[in-house]
């Protein structure tokens, strides 16, 4: 496979929109959520009984979904235990380290399906349940599927080498590039920050907060490998301590700054 495939098909900083969206929807995890999505919505509606109920379970899972992932990229995502185990550093370099790594590579932008789905389901299914039964617990995961679409297509659309026109999409991309380029410890929302001002971890500009030293590693630094090799060795050695990773890195692409201005 050619290098310049690769990078037409999965680099998101030489992507148009319309290679995203085509890229999007064919992406064997969103074509999983969908599938998922119009089963539970299938399932919702055959085991319907209480509307005020069902209603209430889907309001409720929206409320959850942004608060539990709030506290999953804060605290485990970016959390330092998961790779000072051989059991965990593959999970953790997959679902994120590899992210950070190379924040534009649309192969490890979404989280790995076996991680996804079961958080997914093992919190907003029970909740459907409590308030609606089999009807809400159905609708709350559908729900759940596509709330996670959206927010999948928003982390795309950041990643992309595009500029948005609406202001909020605009805002999003600001405080997402800061929170890869500037200082991983803040701006953990995707789409929905409102938990970040709750708990004091929203930085509105790069001149809000230090430069990072760990942005790129997430504190898996040469130091730490020596004690913890498991991720380094996954790695081939390489965590980009300083600056990212990029795509198909032998080509020699530089990172984008974000600056005090663009912030």
């Amino acid at each position: 496979m050619s290098v310049s495939f690769l990078n037409r098909k999965h680099n998101l900083d030489r992507m148009s929109l319309r290679d995203l969206v085509y890229s999007f929807f064919t992406y064997y995890a969103v074509v999983a959520y969908i599938l998922i999505g119009i089963t539970c919505i299938v399932l919702s509606v055959k085991w319907f009984e209480a509307p005020v109920r069902m209603a209430l379970a889907v309001g409720v899972a929206t409320v959850a979904y942004p608060f539990g992932w709030y506290l999953i990229h804060r605290y485990i995502l970016h959390g330092r235990f998961l790779y000072k185990s051989a059991a965990t550093a593959v999970t953790w370099k997959r679902i994120h380290f590899d992210h950070h790594q190379d924040p534009h590579d649309l192969r490890v932008l979404f989280g790995a399906l076996h991680t996804t789905l079961p958080t997914i389901a093992l919190v907003l299914t029970p909740i459907g349940y409590l308030i609606g039964g089999r009807s809400g617990a159905a609708a709350a995961l559908g729900w759940g599927m596509v709330t996670t679409c959206f927010y999948e297509f928003c982390h795309c659309i950041q990643h992309l080498n595009y500029a948005p026109h609406q202001k909020w999409l605009k805002d999003i991309k600001r405080l997402h590039m800061s929170h890869h380029f500037h200082n991983e410890q803040g701006n953990y929302g995707i789409t929905n920050y409102f938990w970040d001002r709750v708990f004091g971890t929203l930085y509105a500009k790069a001149s809000d907060k230090p430069k990072s030293p760990t942005v790129f590693n997430l504190g898996y630094t040469a130091e730490e490998a020596v004690k913890y090799p498991w991720v380094d060795k996954l790695s081939g050695g390489t965590r980009g301590d300083g600056h990212p990773r990029r795509f198909q890195q032998a080509e020699g692409l530089s990172a984008p700054e974000v600056s005090s201005e663009q912030a």
